[in-house]
């Protein structure tokens, strides 16, 4: 079993890929150290202190919000400084916590013996996902185009700000405009991407296991037949969360500021904004449900079958024979079967769906609390917060 599970525990999230070997031949990061807290700080200075020292050289750093000064300006702290930083802080976290759930398969164990091999083989393709060229270089076109449309949107308006200087006869982006277009802006969407993209290989990984034969069992007391753990995996996910919800939030709170959004539907862009949160974690778990559903009504299946054949039993021993079908050749005491009761009633109660309130509470208040605080611009807090209790009891 050591090999098998060695196999297993192979996938690292956070290694791999060009970006990771750019990095390894830099000397940022080793294979057995990402050192996560200098290169947040090296990429945070690249992509927020080089524009803020170029702004404060320009003089467009501080000033009125009138003016558009750099340090009030919401989207920048949001990408370059918080969502930045934490994109590489939260490597080792995700990392450690996502091999975890790995290795409950086999020492649970989950996975049935026919099972190593493919699941080996499952992580094997998930390895090669992670470490695909093609799929850096979409992720870093993607942060070039979106680069390019934001730089368009920033032209379009007319007002000076820290990034572009606006007279009557023509618009110029500023030393730290260009910097944060050609530096800042592709750091964060390139990221930003990247890590979608691994989101999307451990959740191609997670559905390529719920294929596998599981050794699950519907008396389980965690109630998902053994399953229960894989349902937390989203908390892993809390800072990354966090990270884009920040971002949201922070466009969001701009538009409030210049009335591109109505404060009666704010509500609902929380709501919605929480709902896409959970659609994109889910999309994993969702594949488990099948297997807990054929769980759950084999198990009803058979226990019911059983529980016929107990209770007639039980029958003929209290009235000396059955009510229905009498002439059926039943010879079995109850003394001799098993009571299913207890199988039958523990299937009825399984949960087909691996999200649990419990576990998603923490990822719940990282979408919401920054989506608060950027409507806390504009809105009263109580009735924000009124929102978000409704929203954490669903």
């Amino acid at each position: 079993m050591s090999g098998r599970e060695t196999s297993i525990d192979d996938f690292l999230i956070a290694h791999g890929g060009a970006f990771y070997e750019l990095q390894k031949r830099l000397r940022l990061l080793h294979d057995t150290a990402l050192r996560s807290g200098p290169r947040a700080l090296l990429f945070v200075a690249l992509a927020w202190g080089v524009p803020l020292l170029l702004s404060v050289l320009a003089g467009h750093a501080f000033g009125p919000f009138a003016d558009r000064p750099y340090l009030l300006s919401l989207g920048v702290w949001a990408r370059f400084l918080i969502a930045v930083g934490i994109f590489i802080l939260m490597e080792r976290q995700v990392e450690e916590r996502l091999r975890a759930f790995l290795r409950h398969f086999v020492r649970a164990p989950l996975l049935a013996p026919v099972s190593f091999a493919p699941a080996a083989e499952a992580v094997t393709q998930a390895l090669r996902r992670r470490d695909s060229l093609t799929a850096e270089l979409v992720c870093f076109g993607l942060a070039c185009g979106v680069t390019i449309i934001s730089a368009f949107n920033m032209l379009d308006i007319h007002a000076s700000s820290w990034a572009v200087h606006s007279s009557a006869e023509a618009k110029a982006f500023t030393a730290a405009g260009w910097w944060s277009l050609i530096v800042s802006s592709p750091i964060f969407w390139f990221l930003l991407f990247r890590w979608l993209w691994r989101l999307l290989v451990w959740s191609l990984l997670l559905r390529a296991l719920a294929r596998l034969e599981l050794r699950l069992v519907a008396t389980h007391p965690d109630g998902y037949g053994g399953l229960a753990f894989i349902g937390r995996y989203p908390n892993a996910y809390a800072a990354f969360v966090f990270a884009i919800s920040c971002v949201v939030g922070a466009a969001l709170a701009e538009a409030l500021l210049k009335g591109a959004i109505a404060p009666a539907t704010y509500g609902y862009v929380m709501v919605a904004w929480l709902a896409i949160v959970f659609i994109l974690l889910a999309f994993p778990l969702h594949a488990f449900s099948r297997v807990l559903s054929e769980l759950r009504e084999q198990t009803l299946l058979v226990s019911s079958a059983q529980a016929t054949q107990y209770q007639r039993a039980v029958e003929r021993g209290v009235l000396g024979r059955n009510i229905s079908a009498s002439d059926d050749a039943e010879s079995l005491p109850a003394a001799d079967i098993a009571d299913p009761a207890k199988t039958f009633s523990a299937a009825k109660s399984i949960s087909t769906f691996l999200f649990s309130r419990s576990a998603l509470l923490p990822v719940s208040a990282a979408a919401l609390i920054p989506l608060v605080a950027g409507g806390a611009t504009q809105l009263p807090v109580k009735e924000l917060m009124t929102i978000v209790k409704r929203l954490l009891v669903l």
